[in-house]
């Protein structure tokens, strides 16, 4: 009778919760990652740092690119196994356990870091890599499991989930300026930075089990239940068998490839840029607004943060260009990799030796405004256009 009834009237998202919830994921989708890249200052000019090692290693300069392959590769590896493997079983069971050991993994740094661990930087390194590592396996299949309960809904909620992970971002870079701004000592400005990410998690935690819950949710549910069913007894030859056809994983990647293509190129432009090499741009006039403390922060973790949300939240509201057109806008955002090698840039383990074309803050800044913008607006796009 209660399928029935929602059948007959389908249920709209009353108060957005569903919306809310999702988006909420979506911030705990990429708080791993965020936590751990905007805390920069904490890993390269406190724990791994001359001054608090009292000897020279290459740990500090290592530690942004060990720390990208770190996450990236398993995160990667365990988002494709979670497509052709039901890791873990039932959807629940692996959304509970992803969050848990998320969890734990964020209790262990806080724990080193009220730990002095100033004579064994080595085995500091190497632990927070291995965490790194746990941490984004987990969040592989957590992410993953997301955008699945999101193509049961309307494309919009896809989106949001795009959203919520840029606000991840942009509440990484505001509460590590505040931290920076606030805390007596790199030390607890960590602690505190790295308890947010614990609760937001634990928030994530509670409310997807309220989901099942919701009407919105149950008859979006039902319907693609139904179609599945649907699809499984037309699969079974002559009325006969057990309609346990293969998926067609060659035929959907065939559909979905283009907008594949537009996602992998999207966010492979970023990710060599963001945050490896723009967190290395120094600043080019002494007098500019944001001073030296600051300037990391602000010019790089949050605004591209901020913007890269700013853009994703444009795609609720239009898309364009359309799916067959999305390429060319995607496929010219290459162009950023030589605009930011021209800017003030200087790696902490190599000596810059081609000259600074850009050498103006304003510049920098409008470029980094522009690829946040671009990287949240065409990532959402091409996300939703890959759903429908």
């Amino acid at each position: 009778m209660e399928q029935a009834r929602l059948e007959t009237n389908p249920p709209k998202d009353r108060f957005n919760i569903v919306y809310l919830i999702l988006l909420l994921h979506g911030i705990g989708t990429l708080l791993p990652w965020n936590m751990f890249i905007t805390a920069k200052s904490y890993f390269v000019d406190y724990k791994l740092s001359v001054n608090y090692t009292g000897v020279e290693s290459d740990y500090a300069g290592d530690f942004m690119p060990y720390l990208g392959f770190a996450a990236q590769g398993p995160g990667l590896v365990f988002n494709w196994l979670n497509i052709f493997v039901q890791i873990g079983g039932k959807l629940t069971t692996r959304i509970v356990w992803s969050i848990v050991v998320e969890m734990v993994a964020f209790i262990i740094t806080v724990t080193l870091a009220m730990t002095d661990t100033s004579d064994w930087p080595g085995v500091f390194f190497w632990l927070t890599m291995l965490i790194v590592v746990i941490l984004n396996m987990a969040n592989g299949i957590y992410q993953n499991t997301v955008y699945g309960m999101a193509a049961k809904l309307p494309p919009k909620y896809t989106g949001v989930i795009i959203i919520g992970a840029n606000i991840s971002g942009t509440l990484s870079a505001i509460i590590s300026i505040i931290s920076l701004a606030m805390a007596p000592n790199p030390r607890t400005a960590a602690i505190y930075y790295f308890i947010t990410a614990l609760f937001v998690l634990s928030t994530c935690f509670d409310t997807y089990f309220a989901l099942p819950l919701n009407r919105f949710y149950k008859y979006h549910e039902l319907m693609s239940q139904k179609d599945v069913q649907k699809k499984r007894v037309e699969n079974i030859p002559n009325g006969s068998g057990t309609g346990t056809a293969r998926i067609p994983y060659w035929s959907i990647l065939r559909q979905c490839g283009p907008q594949c293509f537009n996602v992998f190129l999207v966010f492979c432009v970023t990710l060599s840029l963001f945050p490896s090499v723009h967190s290395d741009i120094k600043r080019s006039d002494r007098n500019f607004m944001i001073g030296k403390k600051y300037y990391v922060e602000v010019m790089c973790f949050l605004t591209f943060n901020l913007c890269s949300m700013i853009g994703s939240s444009f795609s609720t509201i239009g898309s364009w260009p359309g799916p067959k057109m999305l390429w060319v806008p995607v496929v010219m955002r290459i162009a950023f990799v030589p605009l930011f090698l021209m800017c003030n840039y200087h790696p902490i383990t190599t000596v810059r030796t081609m000259p600074v074309i850009i050498d103006n803050d304003w510049l920098y800044w409008i470029i980094g405004i522009t690829m946040g913008l671009t990287n949240g607006y065409f990532s959402s796009v091409a996300m939703m256009y890959c759903s429908r």
